[in-house]
Order: structure tokens, then C-alpha cells, then sequence
């Protein structure tokens, strides 16, 4: 199983960004996929995520700026990133949760500059 992100970058803060993340592999079923963010000196932490059943998760610091969204067809996840603001700089990663395990992307640099 691979998780291969893109997207991300440079924006100024009030801006927007969209971060995919494709995953290949076989699997019968995955369980919820996501994305996490780590910033400088912090834990990981949820970002926004969606179970198989197609409920969603968001971090109280990006609801109603965020919006996750899958394409099954694609086996694709992508992270829409509005309103950014500084406090928004981190990696971010693109997670996968099937039965036989935890899978992750790469990680790519969101930097909002102020």
C-alpha cells in the first residue's frame, strides 16, 4: 500500500490550498482515511478524516475552513484548505487505516505567511 501526496506550498495567509493524496495497493475494505498535520515542537494531530461509512471528523481549529473529500473511482483524498492562517504551517500527512494496519504519506510543507 502507498500513499503519494501533492499539493501544498506557499500562501499567504487568507488564502487556499488543496492537498491529494493518492493511494495505491490492494485492499478489500480500509477503515478511515485522513490527514494529519505536525507543526515545529507539536504532536501530530487530526486534521480531518472520513470512515468508510462516509461520516466525517474535523480538528475544532479547522472546522468550517476545511473540507475533506474522497473519489473512490480515483483512490483519491483530497483536503481543501481555506481561510489559512499562520497557525496552519505544518507537514501535513495523508493516513490510511486499513485492518492490517496504518498506513501514511509523505508529508508535505503547508507554509501560510502572514
Amino acid at each position: 500500500v502507498q500513499l503519494v501526496q501533492s499539493g501544498g506550498g506557499l500562501v499567504q495567509a487568507g488564502g487556499s490550498l488543496t492537498l491529494s493524496c493518492a493511494v495505491s495497493g490492494r485492499f478489500l475494505r480500509w477503515l478511515a482515511v485522513g490527514w494529519y498535520r505536525q507543526a515545529p515542537g507539536k504532536e501530530r494531530e487530526l486534521v480531518a478524516r472520513i470512515v468508510s461509512g462516509g461520516d466525517t471528523a474535523y480538528g475544532d481549529s479547522v472546522k468550517g475552513r476545511f473540507t475533506i473529500s474522497r473519489d473512490n473511482a480515483k483512490r483519491t483524498v483530497d483536503l481543501q484548505m481555506n481561510s489559512l492562517k499562520a497557525e496552519d504551517t505544518a507537514v501535513y500527512y495523508c493516513n490510511l487505516n486499513l485492518p492490517m494496519g496504518t498506513f501514511w504519506g509523505q508529508g508535505t510543507q503547508v507554509t501560510v505567511s502572514s
